[in-house]
């Protein structure tokens, strides 16, 4: 059975919307505080969301791609590029007033909003998921990875003023689900037999069971199987650090549940669900 398109589109203005919320109201000292984004401040990371969307609408909707990216150098040199653009642009908007930053992610939110709702979910995206080991995407699947950039980075600027997380079903549940699409690329160097199942299990509110079985030689996710040759079971707040790199695989296996084989269960922690 096919898996179903992961849709999020009428996410974005509830999620960008309780971003504005918390922006608007943080204390002058909060933009300073560090944050699970390795070397950027709360600030900076709400630049980099700025940067986001100011180049989805350049590119995709207006066709002005500025910076061309390398000759093909596979997907490190790729990464590099992207690093330094990010870097760039986080360096120049240090000069942007608190104030300013916020008024242009709400005028700019909403346009990458219009545009996404004007894009054909099944058609081919700009850009393919490469963490999911895809050349090429549908619109739906880049969509859903843009909703992931924006809810985990949201979150890493709640945790560093130490705001309530966002871990409803609604909002956090597709972030998990798209997370999971890139488990079978996670897997793709592992040996196993034939009709091998690992399942990947995430406790609370917006959790739930995902597996991958080696079949025809390769590993898929499947919808649901009913045994598992091993289990890797953690918390939701676990999970999205651990995919976005924002906790270290060794400190993380201390704090996952693991039944059958453990190697297999491990390699569930190697998935890595941003560009890095």
């Amino acid at each position: 059975m096919p898996l179903k398109p992961i849709l999020t589109v009428d996410l974005f203005p509830v999620l960008e919307g309780k971003l504005i919320e918390l922006l608007r109201c943080l204390r002058h000292d909060d933009w300073s505080r560090p944050t699970l984004a390795k070397q950027w401040t709360v600030k900076e990371v709400a630049s980099h969301l700025l940067d986001g969307n100011l180049k989805r609408l350049s590119i995709q909707r207006d066709g002005f791609f500025g910076l061309a990216p390398p000759p093909r150098g596979g997907y490190e040199a790729f990464v590099a590029f992207i690093n330094r653009n990010n870097a760039d642009w986080v360096q120049a908007a240090r000069r942007l007033s608190p104030k300013v930053l916020i008024d242009l992610m709400e005028i700019t939110s909403r346009q990458v909003y219009e545009l996404f709702r004007s894009l054909d979910p099944l058609a081919p995206a700009l850009w393919g998921v490469t963490w999911a080991g895809e050349e090429t995407s549908a619109n739906w699947f880049d969509i859903a990875r843009e909703y992931t950039e924006r809810w985990h980075h949201q979150q890493q600027i709640r945790v560093a003023v130490e705001r309530l997380g966002i871990g409803s079903r609604e909002l956090y549940f597709p972030v998990l689900d798209t997370f999971m699409r890139g488990m079978p690329h996670a897997f793709r160097s592992v040996s196993a037999q034939e009709g091998t199942v690992v399942e990947i299990q995430i406790s609370g509110e917006a959790g739930g069971s995902w597996f991958v079985k080696k079949s025809d030689s390769n590993w898929h996710l499947e919808p649901n199987e009913t045994s598992a040759d091993a289990t890797l079971k953690m918390d939701q707040e676990l999970a999205w650090r651990v995919f976005t790199k924002a906790v270290d695989v060794q400190a993380a296996a201390g704090q996952v549940e693991i039944r059958g084989d453990r190697s297999l269960a491990m390699q569930a922690l190697s998935l890595v669900a941003v560009l890095a």
